[in-house]
């Protein structure tokens, strides 16, 4: 699968060439789904997010007009999907954290060590809502208005949950280098 291309891939799946849409799924689907899993609760949820955003990307594929990478252009669908997902459960990004709430992180490495592993694990245990802000500054690079106009709540909102996220973040990645 290495060596596909991608163009003629790609001009094949805007006919609806069943085979090159499998092939370009399967290509970007690796790198997808862990974009997918930044704004899911579970990985089945992502799984979800990713099938409904390829069906975007093949019904909607007049939409890419070559300006920047199709990869780009997949990822923003992938990340606009989760969005809409959340939009439609009617996802709350104004939650309080649970301070009651115990979560166990086993570290694989040394006490003086945190692997990009461990982070990931501390970043998928935030609150949905949470998770979603931090993903999209920290992560995608986002503004706090471009946040604002996609989750459609204001900017200060955005800026205190990114602010809660990080203290929150930082609290559990100290109780991780303590052990």
């Amino acid at each position: 699968m290495e060596n596909i291309d991608l163009n003629k891939v790609w001009e094949d799946c805007k006919v609806q060439n069943r085979r090159a849409q499998s092939q370009l799924y399967h290509y970007f689907s690796k790198k997808m789904h862990p974009v997918c899993l930044r704004y899911a609760h579970t990985t089945l949820e992502a799984d979800d997010i990713m099938q409904n955003g390829f069906v975007k990307v093949f019904t909607k594929h007049h939409l890419f007009e070559g300006n920047g990478s199709l990869e780009g252009w997949i990822k923003r669908i992938m990340i606009n999907t989760a969005i809409e997902t959340h939009r439609k459960n009617k996802l709350n990004y104004a939650e309080a954290l649970n301070e009651d709430q115990h979560i166990k992180l086993v570290s694989q490495l040394g006490a003086d060590q945190t692997s990009y592993k461990d982070l990931l694990a501390v970043i998928q245990m935030l609150p949905l809502g949470y998770k979603t802000i931090f993903s999209l500054y920290a992560i995608e690079g986002y503004t706090h208005k471009e946040i604002a106009d996609l989750l459609e709540i204001s900017e200060g909102n955005s800026k205190s949950q990114l602010s809660r996220a990080r203290q929150w973040l930082q609290q559990k990645l100290v109780k991780l280098e303590l052990r």
